[in-house]
């Protein structure tokens, strides 16, 4: 077990915005608020399912306003969750919420609570891709907020989405670049989706907003992993979870269950480019560690197909003796 997150959301509470984009009842399959005493009945059955897994398992609090919420509720969901950090069943727990939601008395209260990490919903370093969004906060906002996390010891997550209302690539790419400069520890990339019940529909529907293509946002966030990659920050969600209720919701956008996957493919098959490239057309053996045959031949072998359109039949064979992201390409028929 890699890791483990017993979440919970709470959606639309609190937030005094109504985001272009947003639905959360879609977007979590949520429609109520998780009580105390839920809380601590789930986290009991967890942690019993996770015993010996402790240093692994989080807590989370998922819903990206948590500290908008009443004061009362709020603590009245951390003091379950405490208890049982305080049992040592779970590593610590995370939260997720909106950058102007931040000062330094919440962060004392979160820390009293056992709270260890907090990620903030900046989706862009665009003011002006902020406000047509109606997120209302600023890139300033989370810069500060981001500044203060990490100087209360916290560990920082940050969240950003590509292809929103008013965003260019160029957009996206120098938001990614801010955002490493701010040395988070984990990002979130969420491409932008077109849900049922929000602004941005309105926007979709009159032609007013063109949602990118899942071609088009698989390329981009291929090269934001590049660039989060070269930064060594983590990058620990890339789309948005398969949840039945999100895709009954779903009007537009590039939405794919294997959306990493397919991006992950993408940035295989540039890696691989200048070397296969360079070679006399023909055939090729395409030599990758075990765990990447899959990246490697991408979703539905689209990479292999690709080779092959450029002249190339590649055949991809595991080797142990690779280390993942190493690959080796030698003429077919040479051993």
């Amino acid at each position: 077990m890699k890791h483990a997150n017993v979440a919970f959301f709470v959606p639309m509470v609190g937030c005094p915005h109504r985001c272009s984009f947003c639905d959360q009842n879609s977007i979590t399959g949520e429609s109520g608020i998780p009580t105390p005493e839920e809380v601590d009945k789930t986290l009991k059955k967890a942690a019993k399912e996770l015993h010996g897994f402790s240093e692994k398992a989080e807590i989370a609090f998922f819903g990206g306003s948590f500290t908008m919420i009443p004061r009362e509720m709020m603590l009245g969901l951390l003091a379950p969750a405490k208890k049982w950090i305080d049992r040592k069943a779970f590593s610590g727990i995370r939260i997720s919420t909106r950058p102007d939601a931040i000062d330094e008395e919440i962060l004392s209260v979160l820390k009293e609570y056992g709270v260890t990490s907090i990620e903030l919903g900046a989706q862009s370093c665009s003011n002006a891709v902020l406000e047509k969004n109606r997120r209302g906060h600023t890139f300033e906002d989370t810069q500060r907020a981001a500044q203060l996390i990490k100087e209360s010891g916290f560990s920082l997550g940050l969240q950003m989405m590509t292809g929103m209302p008013g965003s260019t690539k160029e957009d996206d790419i120098l938001t990614a670049a801010r955002f490493a400069a701010l040395k988070p520890d984990t990002m979130r990339i969420y491409p932008t989706l077109v849900l049922k019940n929000t602004l941005m529909a309105k926007w979709f529907g009159e032609g007013e907003y063109v949602p990118q293509t899942i071609e088009e946002a698989a390329a981009e966030c291929a090269e934001l992993l590049d660039i989060f990659e070269l930064y060594k920050i983590k990058v620990i969600r890339l789309g948005l979870h398969a949840e039945e209720s999100l895709e009954e919701n779903l009007l537009g956008g590039p939405y794919h269950p294997a959306f990493r996957e397919i991006c992950e493919s993408l940035r295989f098959r540039k890696k691989i480019a200048p070397m296969l490239t360079r070679l006399p057309k023909g055939s090729y053996v395409l030599k990758v560690a075990p765990s990447e045959v899959s990246k490697c031949s991408g979703q539905k072998k689209s990479n292999v197909e690709h080779w092959l359109s450029l002249g190339y039949a590649v055949r991809i064979v595991p080797d142990g003796s690779l280390n993942p992201g190493d690959f080796e390409v030698m003429m077919a028929g040479i051993k």
